[in-house]
Protein backbone atom coordinates (compact mmCIF):
# COMPACT_ATOMS: atom_id res chain seq x y z
CA UNK A 1 0.00 0.00 0.00
CA UNK A 2 2.78 2.67 0.78
CA UNK A 3 5.90 2.84 -1.54
CA UNK A 4 9.10 0.64 -1.15
CA UNK A 5 12.37 0.97 -2.18
CA UNK A 6 15.11 2.94 -0.99
CA UNK A 7 13.60 6.11 -2.98
CA UNK A 8 12.04 7.72 0.59
CA UNK A 9 15.69 7.78 2.06
CA UNK A 10 16.97 9.14 -0.57
CA UNK A 11 14.40 11.84 -0.54
CA UNK A 12 14.47 12.72 2.90
CA UNK A 13 18.52 13.00 2.46
CA UNK A 14 17.72 15.63 0.19
CA UNK A 15 15.28 17.44 2.38
CA UNK A 16 18.01 17.04 4.83
CA UNK A 17 20.28 18.76 2.56
CA UNK A 18 17.85 22.03 2.21
CA UNK A 19 16.32 20.66 -1.31
CA UNK A 20 12.78 22.63 -0.94
CA UNK A 21 11.65 20.73 -4.31
CA UNK A 22 12.93 17.29 -2.65
CA UNK A 23 9.51 18.09 -0.03
CA UNK A 24 7.23 17.95 -2.45
CA UNK A 25 8.80 14.88 -4.46
CA UNK A 26 8.37 13.01 -1.33
CA UNK A 27 4.78 13.99 -0.04
CA UNK A 28 3.71 13.37 -4.23
CA UNK A 29 5.28 10.41 -3.67
CA UNK A 30 3.56 9.28 -0.84
CA UNK A 31 -0.14 11.06 -2.34
CA UNK A 32 -1.97 8.04 -3.62
CA UNK A 33 -1.17 5.92 -0.36
CA UNK A 34 -2.45 8.56 2.01
CA UNK A 35 -5.36 8.62 -0.42
CA UNK A 36 -6.19 5.03 -0.27
CA UNK A 37 -5.87 4.88 3.58
CA UNK A 38 -8.58 7.66 3.59
CA UNK A 39 -11.01 6.26 1.05
CA UNK A 40 -10.62 2.83 3.36
CA UNK A 41 -10.73 4.35 6.68
CA UNK A 42 -13.07 7.56 6.15
CA UNK A 43 -16.76 6.45 6.96
CA UNK A 44 -18.64 5.90 3.51
CA UNK A 45 -21.56 7.96 4.61
CA UNK A 46 -19.16 11.11 5.77
CA UNK A 47 -17.42 10.68 1.92
CA UNK A 48 -20.33 11.95 0.78
CA UNK A 49 -20.35 15.03 2.48
CA UNK A 50 -16.72 15.27 2.59
CA UNK A 51 -14.33 15.09 -0.61
CA UNK A 52 -11.85 12.79 0.01
CA UNK A 53 -9.29 14.59 -2.34
CA UNK A 54 -9.58 17.63 0.07
CA UNK A 55 -8.54 15.16 3.35
CA UNK A 56 -5.65 13.66 1.85
CA UNK A 57 -4.58 17.85 0.91
CA UNK A 58 -4.82 18.69 4.52
CA UNK A 59 -2.68 15.77 5.47
CA UNK A 60 -0.32 16.25 3.09
CA UNK A 61 -0.37 20.21 4.25
CA UNK A 62 -0.21 19.23 7.74
CA UNK A 63 2.92 17.20 6.91
CA UNK A 64 4.86 19.63 5.60
CA UNK A 65 4.48 21.57 8.14
CA UNK A 66 5.89 19.40 10.38
CA UNK A 67 8.34 17.57 8.20
CA UNK A 68 11.22 19.39 10.05
CA UNK A 69 10.62 18.56 13.31
CA UNK A 70 10.21 14.92 12.31
CA UNK A 71 13.44 15.16 10.51
CA UNK A 72 14.75 16.27 13.85
CA UNK A 73 13.26 13.14 15.64
CA UNK A 74 11.94 9.95 13.37
CA UNK A 75 10.80 7.93 15.59
CA UNK A 76 8.62 6.01 13.37
CA UNK A 77 9.32 5.32 9.56
CA UNK A 78 8.07 8.12 7.26
CA UNK A 79 5.12 6.58 5.49
CA UNK A 80 4.13 5.21 9.29
CA UNK A 81 4.30 8.98 10.35
CA UNK A 82 2.64 10.28 7.43
CA UNK A 83 -0.32 7.96 8.44
CA UNK A 84 -0.65 8.17 12.13
CA UNK A 85 -1.46 12.57 10.49
CA UNK A 86 -4.03 10.91 8.36
CA UNK A 87 -5.74 8.83 11.14
CA UNK A 88 -5.33 11.57 13.25
CA UNK A 89 -7.55 13.62 9.97
CA UNK A 90 -10.03 10.49 9.42
CA UNK A 91 -11.04 10.98 13.63
CA UNK A 92 -10.87 14.11 13.51
CA UNK A 93 -13.61 13.94 10.62
CA UNK A 94 -15.66 11.53 11.72
CA UNK A 95 -16.33 13.84 15.46
CA UNK A 96 -17.34 16.66 13.50
CA UNK A 97 -20.07 15.24 11.06
CA UNK A 98 -21.40 12.68 13.92
CA UNK A 99 -21.49 15.83 16.31
CA UNK A 100 -22.82 17.98 14.27
CA UNK A 101 -26.09 20.09 14.80
CA UNK A 102 -26.82 19.02 11.29
CA UNK A 103 -28.27 15.60 10.35
CA UNK A 104 -25.97 13.30 11.83
CA UNK A 105 -24.50 10.27 9.92
CA UNK A 106 -25.75 7.85 12.00
CA UNK A 107 -28.76 8.23 11.08
CA UNK A 108 -27.97 7.83 7.83
CA UNK A 109 -28.31 4.41 6.03
CA UNK A 110 -24.54 2.55 5.48
CA UNK A 111 -22.86 2.02 2.09
CA UNK A 112 -21.26 -1.41 1.33
CA UNK A 113 -17.38 -1.34 1.68
CA UNK A 114 -15.35 1.31 0.13
CA UNK A 115 -13.82 0.53 -3.42
CA UNK A 116 -11.03 -1.87 -3.18
CA UNK A 117 -11.76 -3.38 0.13
CA UNK A 118 -13.27 -6.42 -1.62
CA UNK A 119 -9.69 -8.40 -2.39
CA UNK A 120 -8.88 -8.00 1.22
CA UNK A 121 -12.34 -9.35 2.53
CA UNK A 122 -11.26 -12.44 0.50
CA UNK A 123 -8.06 -12.72 1.30
CA UNK A 124 -9.21 -12.33 5.22
CA UNK A 125 -11.86 -15.38 4.62
CA UNK A 126 -9.67 -17.36 2.97
CA UNK A 127 -7.58 -17.32 6.32
CA UNK A 128 -10.67 -18.08 8.35
CA UNK A 129 -11.67 -20.67 6.30
CA UNK A 130 -8.66 -22.48 5.77
CA UNK A 131 -8.41 -22.87 2.55
CA UNK A 132 -7.95 -20.70 -0.81
CA UNK A 133 -11.44 -19.68 -2.09
CA UNK A 134 -12.07 -20.64 -5.77
CA UNK A 135 -13.43 -18.12 -8.29
CA UNK A 136 -17.20 -17.78 -7.53
CA UNK A 137 -20.17 -15.59 -8.77
CA UNK A 138 -20.14 -12.31 -8.13
CA UNK A 139 -23.46 -13.09 -5.63
CA UNK A 140 -21.48 -16.03 -3.72
CA UNK A 141 -18.84 -13.27 -3.47
CA UNK A 142 -20.70 -10.57 -2.41
CA UNK A 143 -22.33 -12.96 0.51
CA UNK A 144 -19.21 -14.45 1.59
CA UNK A 145 -17.82 -10.71 2.09
CA UNK A 146 -20.92 -9.80 3.57
CA UNK A 147 -20.21 -12.16 6.25
CA UNK A 148 -16.74 -11.30 7.39
CA UNK A 149 -17.88 -7.66 7.92
CA UNK A 150 -20.73 -9.29 10.05
CA UNK A 151 -18.03 -11.04 11.69
CA UNK A 152 -15.57 -7.71 11.89
CA UNK A 153 -18.04 -4.99 13.57
CA UNK A 154 -18.67 -7.65 16.31
CA UNK A 155 -15.04 -7.14 17.43
CA UNK A 156 -13.50 -5.19 20.01
CA UNK A 157 -12.16 -1.95 18.75
CA UNK A 158 -8.33 -2.94 19.93
CA UNK A 159 -8.95 -6.61 17.81
CA UNK A 160 -10.78 -4.95 15.22
CA UNK A 161 -8.33 -2.20 14.94
CA UNK A 162 -5.28 -4.62 14.29
CA UNK A 163 -7.35 -6.93 11.87
CA UNK A 164 -7.61 -3.51 9.69
CA UNK A 165 -4.25 -3.24 9.98
CA UNK A 166 -2.63 -6.03 8.98
CA UNK A 167 -5.00 -7.02 6.23
CA UNK A 168 -6.70 -3.78 4.89
CA UNK A 169 -3.35 -1.84 4.70
CA UNK A 170 -1.24 -4.56 4.30
CA UNK A 171 1.11 -3.72 7.25
CA UNK A 172 3.50 -5.80 8.29
CA UNK A 173 3.78 -7.26 12.21
CA UNK A 174 6.89 -5.15 12.70
CA UNK A 175 5.31 -1.69 11.46
CA UNK A 176 2.28 -2.27 13.31
CA UNK A 177 4.42 -3.19 16.63
CA UNK A 178 5.91 0.63 15.50
CA UNK A 179 2.40 2.30 15.33
CA UNK A 180 1.11 0.72 18.44
CA UNK A 181 4.04 1.50 21.04
CA UNK A 182 4.59 -3.05 21.68
CA UNK A 183 7.08 -5.23 21.24
CA UNK A 184 7.07 -7.38 18.08
CA UNK A 185 5.85 -10.76 19.99
CA UNK A 186 2.97 -8.58 21.93
CA UNK A 187 1.99 -7.42 18.68
CA UNK A 188 1.73 -10.89 17.07
CA UNK A 189 0.21 -12.39 20.21
CA UNK A 190 -3.08 -9.49 19.87
CA UNK A 191 -3.11 -10.27 15.86
CA UNK A 192 -3.73 -13.97 16.83
CA UNK A 193 -6.02 -13.43 19.99
CA UNK A 194 -8.18 -10.74 17.25
CA UNK A 195 -7.86 -13.95 14.42
CA UNK A 196 -8.99 -16.16 16.91
CA UNK A 197 -12.14 -14.33 18.24
CA UNK A 198 -12.91 -13.02 14.44
CA UNK A 199 -12.57 -16.60 13.25
CA UNK A 200 -15.19 -17.93 16.13
CA UNK A 201 -17.64 -14.98 14.53
CA UNK A 202 -17.63 -15.79 11.47
CA UNK A 203 -18.08 -19.53 12.11
CA UNK A 204 -20.94 -18.48 14.12
CA UNK A 205 -22.04 -16.37 11.20
CA UNK A 206 -21.61 -18.80 8.65
CA UNK A 207 -24.19 -21.38 10.68
CA UNK A 208 -26.50 -18.98 11.41
CA UNK A 209 -26.65 -18.14 7.99
CA UNK A 210 -27.17 -22.01 6.76
CA UNK A 211 -29.62 -22.90 9.54
CA UNK A 212 -32.35 -19.99 8.04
Amino acid sequence: MWPTGETTQELLAEVRSGDADAVNRLLERHRDSVKRLVKMRLDARIQKRLDVSDVVQDVLVEAHRRLSGYLENPLLDFHLWLRQIARDRIIDAHRRHRGSGKRSVDREQPNQLPPGMDHSTMDLAAQLMDREITPAAAAAQRELAQVVEQALVRLDEADHEIILMRHYEQLTNQEVAAVLGLSEPAASMRYLRAIRKLRSFFDGTVRESDAT
